[in-house]
């Protein structure tokens, strides 16, 4: 299976809605906030057809605070080095993925760069249609026919989204 950016769906917004009352009704008061963010939250940017969520939660540690109940609702898991800072779930178990959730510390940089990354995109259409070609060009050269792939596309795109957030900081 290899990477897709598809254009465009208008029912990606209520496909995270639906999402988020369902992590709601898991995590309860646990999430402080529940965002959509990545380019399925942009309106017109063609996107990976995976919704991307945000999590926001008082502590990241321990993660059984909230791993469990995830599970619970079909939520993996994927331990990795940047689970001090930002937990990684995916759902289904099996790729491809249609959602990927992020945990962060509500009022932490790293929940306000990936906000600040998608309102930037969503006001800024040139900006987007830039990312939407990088995206494009990333998939033909990274395929993701495995997880390495996939992760090389992930970690391609990292200098475009610091870009984008220092040029939101002026």
């Amino acid at each position: 299976m290899t990477i897709r950016i598809e254009p465009y769906d208008p029912r990606w917004p209520s496909d995270f809605e639906r999402e988020r009352r369902r992590i709601h009704e898991a995590l309860g008061d646990t999430a402080l906030r529940i965002d959509h963010h990545g380019s399925t939250a942009v309106r017109g940017l063609a996107a990976k057809p995976v919704i991307d969520i945000q999590v926001s939660v008082a502590r990241l540690h321990p993660i059984d605070a909230y791993a469990p109940a995830l599970a619970r609702i079909g939520y993996v898991h994927v331990p990795h080095d940047d689970d001090a800072r930002c937990p990684f779930f995916h759902r289904p178990a099996e790729w491809p993925h249609t959602h990927h959730l992020h945990v962060v510390t509500f009022g932490s940089g790293e929940e306000q760069r990936t906000l600040t990354f998608r309102d930037y995109l969503r006001e800024h259409p040139e900006a987007a249609r830039d990312y939407e070609a990088l995206k494009r060009r990333l998939a033909a050269e990274y395929r993701g026919d495995d997880a390495a792939s996939r992760e090389s596309y992930a970690i391609a795109k990292s200098a475009f989204v610091q870009r984008i957030i220092e040029a939101a900081s002026r």
